[in-house]
């Protein structure tokens, strides 16, 4: 097994509730022909250097697997590079073998940031011109006066055809969010994020919301079958593999829960294309928070799974269906 470590920044500096990130650092895992990627996020995972301890000086990467279940980033990388490998000694597209899913591409979303509602409108508008089926849109950092309007102008400027998703990112209060969930319902929205803060479990299942409810935050450091037991606190349960330890166990809870929605951590492109293959490999009818290769200056390699009006292409080749450098050579990053 070898590791290649990479540093890539950011194309505008990205602020979360850990601090604000101006690159992504983490690590190419190769097992044989195979490749993964472990990229540790502050507030989702370990941190880079837990991530390296975990991945140095393994000898045998299928025996240690089990043991990191503290440590998502580091057996994200390891059991995406034992999955490329093996997916590419049957010649099989990875997301063949993670199921029986035969999509040919997977329908992403916008995100639309939390601005001024003109540009929010706007910025929605060109989306949809764009070919995106689905926009999502940052709410509960400001007012939820301000949050209904800039919804309202939002679903005017792009109709009644595309979803609308919006993300709280538990920005706001139990009363905040009762009060915003009845008063956007007319606005025929998909569903709304994380209304309250992450560990709230039980406010978010006590919810009476005439607006479909999906976690995100909530999900982060628990085991799949503790993500299980959350069946009945949200409608939809947003996966990111980076955070949950792999695509294997992204596809495990998908089949389980069933309404569901793959996203990414800002990965680079190795983690962001086996998420497309986690999609595919559901079949899901949802868009996926996937459209995020233009959220990195600079990436490790080309991108095989571009986004097209609105989807992305499932690669077809074995493994993670690509080549370059990904088929061996190292990373110029």
């Amino acid at each position: 097994m070898r590791l290649e470590e990479f540093s890539l920044p950011l194309e505008t500096p990205l602020s979360t509730a850990s601090g604000e990130i101006a690159r992504r650092e983490g690590f190419a895992v190769r097992i044989d022909d195979g490749v993964g990627e472990a990229t540790p996020l502050p507030g989702w995972t370990e941190s880079l250097e837990e991530c390296r301890e975990a991945l140095a000086g393994i000898d045998d990467p299928e025996a240690v697997i089990g043991n990191l279940e503290d440590r998502p980033a580091a057996r994200h990388g390891l059991s995406l590079s034992l999955a490329d490998r093996d997916a590419r000694d049957e010649g099989v597209s990875l997301s063949r073998l993670l199921g029986d899913g035969r999509a040919e591409t997977v329908a992403v979303n916008a995100t639309v940031g939390d601005a001024s509602p003109e540009e929010s409108a706007n910025a929605a508008r060109e989306a949809v011109e764009n070919g995106f089926e689905t926009v999502k849109c940052k709410v509960g950092a400001r007012s939820v006066v301000e949050d209904v309007e800039r919804v309202r102008v939002i679903r005017e400027a792009v109709g009644s055809g595309p979803a609308i998703r919006l993300d709280a990112n538990g920005g706001w209060s139990r009363e905040e969010a009762a009060r915003a969930l009845d008063e956007l319902a007319e606005y025929d929205l998909e569903y709304v994020e994380q209304p309250l803060v992450a560990d709230d479990l039980a406010g978010h299942r006590e919810l009476s919301s005439p607006v479909p409810i999906a976690l995100d935050e909530s999900l982060a450091g628990r085991t799949v079958a503790k993500i299980e037991a959350l069946a009945d606190v949200a409608d939809t349960f947003v996966l990111k593999p980076m955070a949950l330890g792999g695509i294997d166990r992204v596809v495990e809870l998908g089949r389980r829960l069933g309404d569901v929605v793959v996203t990414t951590t800002i990965d680079a492109v190795i983690a962001r294309t086996a998420a497309v293959h986690a999609a595919a490999a559901l079949d899901l009818e949802r868009a996926c928070g996937l459209a995020t290769a233009d959220m990195l200056a600079e990436d490790l390699a080309p991108d095989p799974a571009p986004v097209r009006d609105g989807t992305i292409p499932v690669p077809t080749g074995p493994g993670l269906g690509t080549d370059g450098p990904w088929a061996g050579g190292a990373f110029d990053a």
